[in-house]
């Protein structure tokens, strides 16, 4: 299984007893969404809803850091997931939360795991077959979890990255609140970046139907953002929903080495003793 995969493929695929859909939204409260109540009038034949806005560190006040494997495991468990389960995530969230998804799951060890490519609103265009109610499952095996931590960064580990630039960051975040131009609303915080970071909108990696963009785009997308594709990367956001989209994309492109800064802006904005850079570029 490709970690993008089609609606057709997708479609093609219903019946496997190792295929495991699950609904990835997450929404930001400003959206006014609810995520549950969403999947319950509407969702893929199947699809069960992973709720992904329970994914995250409850001793963290910051709402993006990575979980343990535990609570990972005990999800994918009640949702019926089996170790050797092909998972597909999707979402019909403007944050593309599917790749929030994947990184997660990825990052604790699993590889049967892909994105469906437009998500539930290129399901829905084409007229598919859509199911309601809250999806049914039985508990699966619990899966042996662990967290990747070599691909994730802390707030110290970004301060000594400012000082010798042996990472390259990319922020996910608009151009607006990346150059300080405009408040960072989402978390109420002033805009900025982390000094010497480089900006690439994970809007810009999709094509106008909400589908990714081919591999050549995508090279050129980061290349054009002043990335060297062959040096170390750290991704960063808001809170480090979109920069897993950044994650997702560099997979695409045959990077697994990849790091995501969980804490984002969302920590290093609210620290006064953090140094932080305006502008267009870092």
């Amino acid at each position: 299984m490709d970690a993008l995969v089609s609606t057709d493929w997708l479609a093609g695929q219903f019946g496997s007893p190792d295929l495991v859909v699950l609904d990835a939204s997450l929404h930001l409260p400003q959206a006014g969404r609810d995520a549950e109540a969403e999947f319950e009038k509407g969702h893929i034949p199947g699809a069960r809803f992973l709720h992904l806005a329970a994914l995250h560190d409850p001793a963290s006040s910051l709402p993006g850091k990575i979980p343990e494997p535990d609570a990972l495991a005990e999800r994918l468990s009640a949702l019926g997931a089996e170790p050797e389960s092909r998972i597909v995530l999707y979402d019909d969230s403007a944050l593309r939360t599917a790749c929030r998804a994947w990184a997660l799951l990825r990052f604790a060890g699993l590889e049967k795991i892909a994105v469906l490519d437009g998500g539930f609103a290129k399901w829905r265009s084409e007229n598919r077959a859509i199911e309601t109610g809250p999806g049914e499952c039985g508990h699966g095996a619990a899966p042996d979890l662990h967290v990747e931590r070599a691909r994730l960064r802390d707030k110290a580990q970004m301060l000594a990255n400012c000082a010798d630039s042996a990472e390259q960051v990319i922020d996910a975040r608009d151009a607006g609140r990346f150059a300080g131009t405009v408040e960072d609303t989402v978390h109420n915080l002033p805009g900025g970046h982390i000094p010497g970071a480089c900006n690439l909108p994970f809007t810009a990696l999709f094509r106008e139907d909400g589908t990714f963009k081919p591999e050549n785009e995508l090279r050129t997308a980061f290349e054009d953002a002043g990335i060297d594709l062959s040096r170390p990367i750290v991704t960063s956001c808001g809170s480090g929903v979109t920069a897993s989209v950044l994650i997702f994309a560099l997979h695409l492109l045959g990077i697994e080495d990849a790091a995501l800064y969980d804490g984002s802006w969302s920590e290093w904005g609210a620290d006064p003793e953090t140094p932080k850079a305006t502008g267009v570029a870092g």
